[in-house]
């Protein structure tokens, strides 16, 4: 899909983005950490809510 702004615009865009505040290195993405991530959260809360269960 080609760009709609104007080149004067575009050009601004580019301008902006090759700051370099804006040039943030990322870590790889990694789904299974977060599906570990996850999986804990709901495993820890699940034993919380037997616990309480229990006391109450």
């Amino acid at each position: 899909m080609p760009s709609q702004l104007s080149a004067e615009d575009q050009a601004k865009v580019d301008h902006y983005l090759s700051a370099p505040q804006h040039q943030v290195q990322r870590q790889p993405f990694r789904p299974w950490r977060l599906l570990a991530i996850l999986l804990a959260a709901v495993i820890a809360l699940g034993l919380l809510s037997r616990l309480l269960s229990q006391l109450v």
